[in-house]
């Protein structure tokens, strides 16, 4: 992390100049999410870790009410004024630099004119949250140059809001959840609808998590995500006409209820819900298992539902598969699943630790072979959430 924070620091001074402003330096991790497809925005639960690839920013005060970013991952500089923030057109990716500032004001922060040098080892575009870690690690450094007074519920909140309302995906909490509150060696059982979570045990020397970007993009404002957000909406207004309690999200809605009226639902509905309700009972069952150390459960657990996302929530892609499919024939390997939203982005593995080198390489070998696509595979540590570096 050393290594990343005084870059984080060099880019500030190259692209800002040198300045007699205490600087700090703040990180994010990326996650995966062991399992839990997209049962976040239902209020579902979900089983995410923070890795140890992290995003960084170095960010010192000004004296007016600008803010200018420098992103070495975009190879670009711009600013707004804080009196007017609005989406940017030339530099999107500062939206969520502009979203975090904006949402901050909005909730009488004082936030004042920064500059901000962003780094990062967080493959963009992956699934691997990206965005959220670019969002934490931004608000947390905006706290901390302007001392504000923002605890870990806030900030949390304030980035899925930023994410949300400035940037315009429909998405649940857990990716800027996890980027605030993962802990090293461990995986979060989140419940998305109180926003509480329990630790559960990820030890390094039982299991090696390999995450694989299959260098398929997805933009996902532009996906079909928000259409899968549509249809469960649909399918809670159906179950709340039919069932005797009120329904407010797929959480409230049980196996043995979906599968009482799975009938009378529209085929695309019924699948979506299918999907929702049994993948719930899946990251219940995962965590347990994780508890009891049974990690061949979880595997079969990881399989099943990148069959369910597949096949039932129709975001898988064939590159996708590919990654699944390849891993779950290799030795040592206990499960994988897609990750992310879907339609493209990253499959995480559970390994064995002895067998992690060969299955990275197999896996790296065998992609490339059947997709003629190079693929970037990455053993991931779980790691812990925000934190400073310069104190």
């Amino acid at each position: 992390m050393n290594d990343q924070t005084a870059r984080a620091r060099g880019v500030l001074d190259e692209a800002f100049g040198d300045s007699e402003e205490p600087v700090a330096v703040v990180s994010a991790p990326g996650r995966v999410n062991l399992i839990g497809g997209h049962t976040d925005y239902n209020e579902g639960f979900v089983l995410p870790a923070g890795i140890d690839r992290r995003t960084v920013v170095a960010a010192r005060p000004r004296d007016d009410r600008t803010v200018r970013v420098r992103s070495s991952n975009f190879d670009q500089t711009t600013s707004f004024d804080l009196a007017d923030v609005s989406p940017s057109e030339d530099a999107p990716w500062s939206d969520y630099v502009g979203g975090v500032a904006e949402r901050l004001l909005d909730r009488g922060h004082d936030v004042g004119g920064t500059e901000l040098a962003v780094v990062g080892d967080v493959p963009m575009g992956a699934g691997l949250s990206s965005s959220a870690a670019f969002e934490v690690a931004v608000g947390a450094a905006l706290a901390a140059v302007h001392d504000l007074s923002l605890d870990d519920e806030e900030l949390v909140t304030a980035c899925w809001e930023a994410e949300t309302e400035f940037v315009g995906l429909s998405c649940g909490i857990m990716d800027q959840y996890a980027a605030v509150h993962a802990e090293r060696e461990s995986a979060l059982f989140l419940d998305c609808r109180d926003e509480t979570h329990e630790d559960v045990p990820l030890p390094s020397e039982d299991v090696t998590v390999v995450a694989t970007n299959t260098n398929v993009q997805r933009e996902l404002v532009d996906s079909a995500y928000n259409d899968r957000v549509a249809t469960c909406q649909e399918g809670v207004d159906f179950f709340d006409d039919a069932l005797d309690e009120p329904v407010e999200s797929l959480r409230d809605v049980s196996v043995e209820a979906f599968e009482a009226h799975a009938s009378e639902l529209p085929e695309t509905v019924r699948k979506r819900v299918r999907h929702v309700v049994t993948e719930n009972e899946r990251v219940r069952e995962a965590a347990a298992a994780l508890r009891e150390g049974r990690l061949d459960r979880v595997g079969t657990l990881l399989d099943e539902s990148h069959a369910s996302l597949r096949d039932d929530y129709e975001v898988s892609i064939d590159e996708l598969d590919a990654v699944a499919s390849i891993a779950d024939d290799l030795d040592g390997v206990f499960g994988s699943r897609m990750t992310g939203a879907g339609f493209g982005g990253c499959v995480v593995t559970l390994v064995r630790p002895d067998v992690a080198e060969a299955v990275t390489a197999a896996i790296d070998e065998r992609y490339r072979d059947r997709t003629g696509i190079e693929p970037d595979v990455h053993v991931c540590n779980p790691d812990g959430g925000v934190r400073r570096h310069d104190r």
